[in-house]
């Protein structure tokens, strides 16, 4: 049993918790689930924005129905049509949660929802929890806490799961790494099966540019070490911790700057231009 799944002694339930401004508390159970790979980017922040306004004691009730403007979705979608994408592919997404005990559920992520007449740009979309799902949350003691900024500025669902995986665990004590075997990492990361097969190409496309995103843009630093057996990746150790003042500092002030450019930035490819000086 990892320390992340002993029995707590603090007995404050997720959903009890209340977020701080511009914060995204979110049950352990749904940060590490098996099943969803195939959601996109774009889904997987529809569904951290259906569930932030969702979030407290009524999340739990058992046929309770949630209601959001439209317009607030448009942080995750452009257009009401991908928006419908996205909806349905929450909806027919089945998830497999481990309980402490050792059990699993098999759930959706999204039950039944109304779109006002998507050809419009203002509306509500209504919607719902599926009930196995709403009662696995009412007992949740363990969450993260996101920062919604952050979440918004990753462009790789790779990066987005990394941060919500490592923010369950930056603030434990005396836990600084875990590891993970090679299948559980690339599910841990969301990605499909068949896809970057060796750990040459998962390095490279999905582990590296994870890395330089969550580095530069959260409150923590993250390292992925592979471990071998013989010449073969059989797994990663993760290791975390929380950055100093002013590494927290850079990494706001990069949040503050445009979109454009941030990748050359962030990774240090280019030089940012200074005004000319005349003597």
């Amino acid at each position: 049993m990892s320390d992340l799944d002993r029995p707590k002694t603090n007995t404050t339930r997720t959903l009890e918790v209340t977020p701080n401004s511009g914060e995204l508390v979110k049950p352990a159970e749904l940060i590490e689930f098996k099943g969803a790979s195939k959601l996109t980017l774009a889904d997987r922040r529809l569904f951290n924005v259906l569930l932030r306004t969702a979030f407290g004691p009524d999340l739990a009730t058992e046929n309770r129905r949630f209601e959001i403007p439209i317009a607030d979705l448009r942080e995750t979608h452009e257009s009401n049509d991908r928006l419908v994408q996205s909806i349905e592919a929450l909806m027919t997404t089945v998830v497999t949660i481990g309980r402490p005990d050792g059990s699993t559920d098999r759930v959706q992520l999204l039950g039944w929802n109304n779109l006002s007449d998507p050809r419009r740009s203002r509306g509500t979309l209504k919607y719902s929890i599926p009930p196995e799902l709403a009662l696995l949350l009412k007992d949740s003691t363990v969450f993260a806490k996101l920062e919604l900024e952050v979440l918004r500025a990753f462009t790789s669902k790779y990066a987005l799961a990394l941060y919500e995986s490592v923010a369950r665990r930056v603030r434990l004590k005396h836990v600084f790494m875990e590891r993970f075997s090679l299948a559980d990492f690339r599910e841990l990361l969301g990605v499909e099966k068949g896809k970057l097969a060796t750990f040459g190409n998962l390095n490279q496309y999905a582990i590296k540019p994870a890395l330089v995103e969550v580095n530069a843009l959260s409150d923590f630093v993250v390292t992925v070490i592979p471990e071998k057996m013989g010449r073969r990746v059989t797994g990663v150790v993760i290791g975390w911790g929380l950055k100093d003042i002013e590494g927290k500092k850079a990494a706001y002030a990069e949040l503050q700057r445009p979109r454009v450019g941030r990748l050359a930035r962030i990774t240090g490819t280019v030089e940012e231009m200074l005004p000319s000086v005349i003597e």
